[in-house]
């Protein structure tokens, strides 16, 4: 029996086929477009999905690795940052067009079973999946399974408030993760102290910040409180990262160093681990949706 796995990306649709052992049988690539609207992303995902289909045997759903999420009592999309989506019946749309059910998660909740099964965190029970790049998200694997919450918001850790009446976020709230370690706010925050725009990765790797010492240390110190929460309270057996800031090396160190310190006990022995899987993290989370309880 075969699973399939589509990843709808901001810039691409990929799609993959697994045999029942995880080995990839076709993987194919396509543009999204996201500016020709929501009946065009759809054509497109379902063309790509039927090309998968014929090089696949034993198929009976296909999972979806989505940006945003399904509202569980509306059935349509929310959160998303391919506007067109938001407020569309994308899982019923698909399922009308593929006559097969569709499993569909956020890209956080794909990763993390991804990493969990197949990455960096194969082999622990309970993994906590961070997602750190233009936002902070976070998914919660439990034995091999997403652990989802009866509102499905499991692991949003990303609008978890680490200062009350701090700065505005997109969520409606104030003082929120994302809007402080996110690449989106550290670069923001970078401009703003120097006028000048680089990534978080260009600032660090190429010593940029020691110009102003103050925007790394006000970095680390936030990650750090922000994941030891983490701990604090799911006490995971790993922490795995992905997204653009993964790359950043010193989260694995004076990062670390900054989480462990905040965390209520005197011995921590929680790993922070970068992923494996890189970008192919969610279309090959789409597919083990499929096997997903």
């Amino acid at each position: 029996m075969n699973k399939i796995g589509i990843d709808l990306g901001g810039t691409k649709i990929e799609g993959i086929v697994l045999d029942e052992n995880c080995n990839t049988i076709d993987r194919k690539r396509i543009p999204t477009n996201r500016e020709d609207g929501y009946e065009a992303i759809i054509n497109r995902i379902t063309g790509l999905g039927h090309q998968l289909l014929e090089k696949s045997t034993g198929v009976e759903q296909i999972g979806i690795c989505t940006p945003g999420a399904v509202d569980p009592s509306k059935g349509v999309m929310k959160n998303s940052n391919t506007i067109c989506l938001i407020g569309k019946p994308l899982q019923k749309d698909l399922e009308r067009e593929f006559d097969l059910p569709v499993s569909m998660e956020n890209d956080a909740n794909c990763f993390a079973l991804a990493e969990a099964i197949l990455g960096a965190a194969k082999g622990y029970g309970v993994v906590f999946g961070v997602i750190m790049g233009t936002g902070v998200g976070g998914g919660i694997i439990i034995n091999s399974n997403i652990h989802r919450g009866p509102n499905h918001i499991a692991g949003e850790w990303g609008h978890h408030v680490l200062y009350p009446d701090g700065r505005d976020c997109y969520c409606g709230n104030k003082g929120c993760t994302e809007s402080y370690i996110s690449g989106t706010a550290l670069e923001k925050e970078w401009y703003e102290l120097t006028g000048e725009n680089h990534t978080v990765t260009d600032i660090i790797d190429n010593g940029l910040y020691k110009s102003h010492p103050e925007w790394k240390d006000k970095f680390i110190l936030n990650y750090g409180r922000a994941l030891s929460n983490i701990i604090d309270i799911i006490d995971p057996d790993c922490i795995v990262l992905g997204g653009g800031l993964s790359k950043v090396d010193i989260l694995y160190s004076e990062g670390k160093d900054a989480v462990y310190s905040e965390v209520l006990s005197d011995h921590v022995l929680t790993p922070i681990l970068k992923n494996q899987l890189g970008d192919s993290a969610g279309v090959f989370g789409a597919a083990l949706l499929t096997g997903d309880g």
